[in-house]
């Protein structure tokens, strides 16, 4: 992009120097054909300096709009991430909430002392545990698909811009 800009900074330092050398150039003592040449010069030039204008203009335009669908891009994923951690840590409390509970019905059965309440609960923990990895699955099985959409699209994009240029 700066290149652009530094042709096009050229050009009108080119442009200038060519209008300042018409007026100063004296009226009707001045080789006719050199001025039209001179002239066309300046109006090639003058052509060329608004094509790179508008050539900035459509990169600037790529630009902001590669970098807005980046954003999106930023904040899907950082969405995707923020439920997967909390889907992991619920899976965490539900793992250690397991882990308590059959500690507890391993001292019952040890004692000797078959408590049906510590069996219930630790069914329920279980099923607990395997609700929270099924979520987890499933919040992983989403950031995956968001991002192997946005890499297809991304892909199918440059594709396209390719087969334009």
């Amino acid at each position: 992009m700066s290149e652009i800009e530094e042709f096009q900074r050229r050009i009108n330092a080119a442009l200038d120097r060519i209008a300042q050398g018409i007026e100063a150039a004296p009226s009707g003592g001045g080789d006719p054909a050199e001025m039209d040449a001179l002239r066309q010069a300046l109006e090639d030039e003058k052509l060329a300096n608004e094509q790179l204008q508008e050539r900035v203009k459509a990169l600037r335009a790529r630009r902001n709009k590669l970098e807005e669908e980046l954003e999106a891009m930023r904040d899907q994923t950082s969405e995707s991430l923020s439920k997967l951690d909390s889907e992991l840590q619920a899976l965490r409390r539900a793992n250690q909430q397991l882990r308590d509970n059959n500690q507890a019905l391993r001292e019952a059965n040890a004692a000797g002392v078959g408590e049906p309440h510590l069996i219930n609960k630790s069914m329920m923990a279980e099923l607990e545990s395997l609700r929270a990895s099924r979520a987890v699955d499933r919040a992983e099985t989403t950031a995956i698909l968001s991002e192997l959409t946005a890499a297809m699209d991304n892909a199918a994009e440059t594709h396209t811009q390719e087969e334009e240029a």
